[in-house]
């Protein structure tokens, strides 16, 4: 699918981070782009520079998420492209040993479940909502093709580390569902696929010690550094152009294979 100036796209997580390097991206195409995310400040900011449009979107929140799409699609109509990026990276053991009594505490079913609703549910309730406007759609490609969905998952999906359980199992879920999915649509020509990224410039590491940030980057084969936003905007971009790509996750890595911790 050619990327075009009468094309929309949506992209969640897109005030920071792999989203905002792929929002920038997209405007950079001529595409239209909507950015659903918490931080309105930087949205905001984000979208007067690429001539986007910011919505405030709780992707665990279906009200919010149909106000939003509604005030996308009035101003850019009904996205073609949705990349989902919004997610959350809590750390936690599934058992925690307190240092000063000694007592054993299990990890907290509120905060697996957030992980889980905001990386796993929301994400999946983008994709549903979105695909079904992008069904009625006429096709742009000598195949059919309506639109694309990419997904975020991570390479912790298939070697977590410790600490990453609810990680891992949100992330393993967006991984597992892209199949499924792209055979769910495969009838309304939508195609659907996953990035795992590993270790990437984004907020996360933001203000990290510079030992700290070395010892990261010599854990990745080649190239041995962080990856930039911009190689996972690049990535997208392939995606959306290559028809053929389709109910698959990739990992984007550098060849790395995260250690137990």
């Amino acid at each position: 699918m050619k990327l075009d100036k009468l094309m929309a796209a949506i992209v969640t997580g897109g005030a920071s981070g792999l989203g905002e390097a792929t929002a920038r991206m997209l405007a950079a195409q001529g595409v239209k782009v909507a950015i659903f995310d918490m931080n309105a400040e930087r949205g905001e900011a984000v979208a007067r520079e690429i001539g986007g449009l910011f919505c405030q979107v709780d992707v665990t929140d279906e009200a919010s998420i149909d106000v939003g799409l509604v005030k996308a699609r009035e101003r850019n109509g009904v996205e073609r492209i949705l990349v989902n990026c919004a997610g959350i990276a809590p750390g936690r053991r599934t058992v925690t040993k307190k240092r000063e009594t000694g007592e054993l505490i299990p990890h907290d079913l509120a905060s697996f479940r957030k992980t889980v609703e905001i990386n796993l549910i929301g994400t999946y309730a983008m994709i549903s909502k979105s695909a079904a406007a992008m069904a009625a759609l006429e096709p742009v490609t000598p195949d059919g093709g309506r639109g694309v969905i990419v997904n975020t998952s991570s390479v912790a999906a298939q070697d977590g580390q410790i600490g990453q359980a609810a990680y891992s199992a949100s992330k393993g879920g967006v991984l597992a569902l892209t199949l499924p999915v792209a055979r769910d649509l495969s009838g309304f020509g939508i195609r659907v696929m996953t990035i795992m990224p590993g270790l990437f410039q984004t907020p996360l590491f933001e203000g990290i010690a510079e030992d700290y940030r070395k010892a990261l980057e010599a854990n990745v084969p080649f190239p041995s550094r962080l990856g930039r936003p911009e190689e996972y905007a690049q990535l997208v971009k392939s995606i959306i152009e290559s028809d053929m790509l389709n109910g698959e996750g990739i990992r984007l890595d550098g060849a790395l294979r995260m250690q137990p911790k």
